[in-house]
């Protein structure tokens, strides 16, 4: 594997920031840092910045359209800095490459006859930001994920010919079993592509400003598809005519990373514009699940959205790595979850707090009491040599490939389940041959072999936990003396070396419950 190269979609920024954005985000960043463990990788985000709905907002608000752009796409990106979200780019369709190669791209197409203009009359989601047939309506009449009336729009616009790509797609779909993630989704595509249309992929400037000119008609903008997906090739410095080497290493994407509600536009009309410009389609593009809160779907109305930061500051966490975890094992591969905070604060204690920081908090303090925190040759050689420690040993490496595996089916929640079980399993070890008690019966070298069995899975417990908790894993692998930036094909069981590993001042709890008396920094002022 050269390279890793994966997308977000690109949030619209006629709001600020939710936990639903904030989900998209983080999972697409801890599936960024486990690759980064494996290969190079170039983690794209950013957002879409044109369409009628930035206008409107942006008059109702007594600004321009591009005033309104800037200051929420500053909430997106500080939103992303507070969650530890490390992207590589953070592209805006508002820059000028952007919007030239865009340009480009439709001028192409135009001239390749893929584009062409046609006067339509058609019902327009304003939602959506596309058209709607009759048949994709509820009974009402109204959008089903809107729920609101579609406008009737009479327009010239400029039409992408859909319907031509339409057999190479659906080829391509059931030729390529892993292309949509989760499986089960293929079949709603086919199901779409069935009846599929040729699409508007402009608007009239009597209706739309704010968007990209098309090139040689000033009175047409180029409408948000063509627009928003193209930011996939863009950000990498595509061009129709002389292609940078950065876009010959990295795509096609590894992955796109989008929510459920814009699979269509992903599957169908991305791979359709790909294939008119000649270009290999993605490898895989995963569709997530919805978060709802406390079981009830995100609603202004409702008044129960959440701001991405909300929680670390409801909780007064000083890192984000406990919602970071919570969000990414919120929800099995493609499924929908759910955010409560009750929720919230049994699993990152019982799993964080309890299990994991616990186990490595009490192993490191009873080397330091019964050993002055000092690793001897006979502890490590009979760690290595003892049946049970070196089968456990073993198991924990596995664990590393079945992780691995895991991420490569975008199977995050499951991942996470097998690195706790891994705690879980290392946790009975210590009860099962409870080293407190070696040590009354002064069996030292059996108890030191049991302290540093757990030492050595805890090193492979803080890589695997780095893309989830990288603050937490970082603090485990310092109290470890473990290089953090070990390749997992590198991992081992020989982490912990023979000699003084730690004093007793440096053993800290890597993660405090966040209900206790320590953790409540208002309880500690």
């Amino acid at each position: 594997m050269e390279k890793y190269y994966l997308t977000t979609a690109i949030d619209y920024v006629n709001g600020a920031p939710h936990i639903g954005h904030a989900y998209e985000k983080i999972l697409t960043d801890i599936i960024a840092r486990h690759y980064s463990q494996r290969t190079e990788v170039f983690f794209l985000t950013g957002t879409d910045e044109h369409g009628i709905k930035i206008q409107k907002t942006a008059k109702e608000q007594g600004m321009t359209p591009k005033e309104l752009c800037d200051m929420n796409a500053k909430k997106f990106q500080d939103a992303w800095k507070a969650l530890d979200v490390d992207y590589n780019k953070f592209i805006r369709t508002t820059n000028e490459y952007h919007e030239k190669t865009v340009q480009k791209i439709f001028k192409k197409l135009v001239e390749k006859g893929d584009i062409y203009k046609h006067a339509y009359e058609g019902l327009y989601c304003s939602g959506c930001e596309c058209f709607l047939n009759e048949k994709d309506l509820t009974e009402d009449g109204l959008c089903p994920d809107h729920l609101k009336k579609p406008e009737l729009v009479r327009e010239e616009n400029y039409f992408f010919k859909l319907t031509k790509y339409k057999d190479a797609i659906i080829k391509h779909i059931k030729e390529n079993p892993d292309f949509i993630v989760p499986a089960f989704r293929a079949n709603e595509v086919i199901n779409q592509l069935e009846d599929i249309q040729d699409i508007s992929v402009s608007r009239a400037k009597t209706n739309v400003e704010w968007g990209i000119d098309v090139l040689d008609d000033p009175d047409q903008v180029i409408y948000v598809w063509i627009d928003a997906l193209s930011n996939y090739i863009t950000a990498i410095c595509y061009d129709t005519e002389n292609p940078s080497e950065q876009y010959k290493k990295l795509w096609p994407a590894d992955v796109h990373v989008i929510g459920k509600d814009i699979l269509k536009f992903h599957s169908i009309y991305w791979p359709a514009f790909l294939l008119a410009l000649d270009l290999p389609l993605p490898k895989h593009i995963f569709a997530h699940g919805w978060i709802t809160i406390d079981e009830s779907k995100m609603s202004k109305s409702l008044g129960n959205v959440i701001s991405p930061t909300s929680v670390l500051e409801n909780f007064e966490l000083e890192y984000p790595d406990a919602f970071r975890y919570y969000m990414a094992t919120s929800a099995p591969c493609g499924r929908d979850g759910n955010y409560s905070d009750d929720d919230f604060k049994e699993k990152v204690n019982a799993h964080l707090a309890n299990s994991m920081g616990n186990l490595l908090n009490r192993t490191l303090s009873m080397l330091v009491k019964y050993f002055d925190g000092e690793v001897k040759p006979e502890f490590i050689e009979k760690c290595h040599s003892e049946l049970v420690s070196e089968s456990l040993l073993k198991k924990a490496l596995g664990a590393v490939k079945i992780v691995e595996n895991h991420f490569n089916h975008f199977e995050i929640q499951e991942a996470a389940q097998e690195i706790i079980s891994v705690v879980d399993m290392t946790n009975k070890f210590v009860t099962d041959n409870a080293p407190w008690t070696l040590a009354k019966e002064e069996k030292w070298t059996e108890c030191g072999q049991v302290l540093v069995t757990v030492l050595e899975i805890m090193c492979i417990v803080s890589a695997l936990i780095y893309p989830y908790c990288p603050n937490i894993a970082r603090e485990m692998a310092k109290q470890l003396s473990f290089d953090i930036t070990t390749k997992l094909d590198d991992l081992i069981c020989n982490n912990i070396k023979v000699g003084k590993l730690i004093e007793k001042e440096n053993i800290k709890p890597v993660f405090l419950r966040v209900d206790s008396e320590l953790a409540d920094k208002s309880q500690k002022k």
